[in-house]
């Protein structure tokens, strides 16, 4: 028996001296890109318990490659404004890994975007991707180029220059783009068209999140905020839980934010806080979904409007602030870490239940960390909480490759099928690793053994 434990804890000693090695050569290659960083500790601290039970993966220098993009992309987006003055923003583009299928992620347009974020963006996408079941690898990209604010004409001339250069590398079996932060149905219509344009030909596969009008899908809108609530739901139905009777808190008011207020209200939550990035509303009364849709879809207007409609709200500056309201159920949907530290700790003072991650990495490392210390908090990472919007782009892609079209029943009850599946296969490896109850180390090493096997299997490329 001490010969057995010794060669475990020799293997695991190993491991752990191995992705110790890579980690440090990621971080001296990559200095200052702290986002990216971030995103690789998080998922480099969950699989040494995999390199020590499949010391084939170290062999082959599997995390090495995995770590380093296939392809990064940077360049100059030039476009006029309405005043006639030449704007210069940057592009990126990262294909990442494509060992399971083409690369597949959003484009983002915000200020906040440089290298280091598509990367972070990218590197979670390859296991989002993979946990989806669906055959689609690892991409991101978009611009720090600023939707808010723009005309529409503006924001077409910046979509039609931006995919002057980024066609070159896109295409439906290469990369297949889809949307982000700041990049909704109109301009992925204005990008589509253009790339129609550039090509010659219509290829409905090459973006989802397309108008259902030209090739898009029914439910694609819904997918990540209702995909949210899905795998949510599952972690709470294991506690004996439900949003039913649940107050909830959802930051953000954009489509992720919508669609997951939208089906947490369906299921009988009731959502009392969203927030942009001014600040944050609390409606004890519960949120007027509607009147939100409309400020946030149609008028397109700060959320600190929902006020004057609905005066016995409150609005609040700073949208950090949400936070504090007390709650049974917490739905980050904005940003990249959203929820620090001390944030944790007063969603678990105030006795939250469950947290489902529908924004990418909102919680920082010591967040996640309170939250996964606390017996009585359920924790769901975005890459497995945040994977319906993908999901169901490789629905849409299917449906672009069939030429035949689905019913909104039938997309999102593949939809609500996928998030359950991703909840039990991260169960499962959680427990299998020894890590029982801890999604964050489940969904890494799911996501992470599917494109490892891919790439074991593919040979050094």
């Amino acid at each position: 028996m001490a010969m057995v434990m010794n060669l475990k804890e020799e293997s695991m000693i190993k491991a752990q001296n191995y992705v110790n090695r890579v980690y440090e050569t990621v971080v001296q290659r990559n200095p200052n890109e702290s986002e990216f960083l971030q995103a690789v500790k998080e998922i480099f601290h969950s699989l040494t318990p995999v390199f020590a039970e499949h010391p084939e993966y170290m062999k082959a220098g599997i995390l090495e490659m995995i770590v380093e993009p296939e392809r990064l992309i940077s360049f100059r987006v030039p476009w006029v404004d309405d005043k006639g003055k030449v704007r210069v923003n940057r592009g990126y583009r990262v294909q990442y890994n494509s060992a399971i299928g083409p690369y597949k992620g959003g484009l983002r347009f915000h200020p906040s975007v440089n290298q280091s974020i598509i990367k972070f963006l990218g590197f979670e996408q390859i296991f989002k991707n993979a946990l989806t079941g669906q055959s689609i690898g690892g991409g991101k990209g978009g611009s720090d180029f600023d939707p808010k604010g723009k005309s529409d004409m503006e924001i077409m001339r910046f979509c039609q220059s931006f995919m002057t250069e980024l066609t070159k590398y896109i295409g439906a079996d290469v990369d297949v783009p889809a949307g982000d932060i700041g990049v909704g149905a109109r301009e992925i219509g204005y990008m589509f068209g253009q790339y129609k344009r550039l090509r010659g030909n219509f290829e409905a596969g090459v973006f989802t999140g397309k108008g259902v009008g030209y090739g898009g899908s029914l439910g694609r809108t819904e997918a990540t905020g209702y995909g949210t609530v899905y795998f949510v739901e599952e972690m709470l139905k294991d506690r004996g839980l439900s949003f039913a009777g649940s107050t909830v808190v959802v930051s953000g008011s954009g489509n992720v934010s919508i669609y997951a207020i939208e089906k947490a209200q369906e299921y009988g939550g009731k959502v009392v806080a969203c927030s942009d990035s001014n600040g944050y509303i609390y409606d004890e009364k519960g949120i007027c979904l509607d009147t939100v849709k409309r400020l946030k879809e149609v008028e397109r207007v700060r959320i600190s409007e929902y006020v004057k409609e609905h005066p016995h709200a409150q609005y609040v500056e700073g949208s950090t602030g949400i936070w504090t309201i007390p709650c049974d159920i917490a739905l980050p949907c904005a940003t990249q870490n959203e929820i620090d530290g001390t944030s944790a700790k007063i969603l678990v003072a105030n006795g939250v239940k469950a947290i489902g991650e529908g924004a990418n990495m909102p919680s920082t490392l010591e967040a996640i960390d309170i939250f996964l210390d606390s017996d009585e908090v359920s924790f769901g990472p975005g890459k497995a909480a945040n994977a319906g919007g993908v999901a169901v782009s490789a629905l849409e892609m299917a449906q672009n490759s069939s030429r035949v079209p689905w019913s909104f029943e039938k997309v999102d009850s593949k939809l609500k099928k996928i998030m359950t599946g991703i909840y039990r296969d991260s169960v499962k490896a959680a427990e299998e690793y020894g890590h029982s109850g801890n999604l964050v180390v489940g969904s890494n090493i799911a996501g992470f053994k599917k494109v490892a096997d891919a790439m074991l299997m593919q040979g050094i490329i």
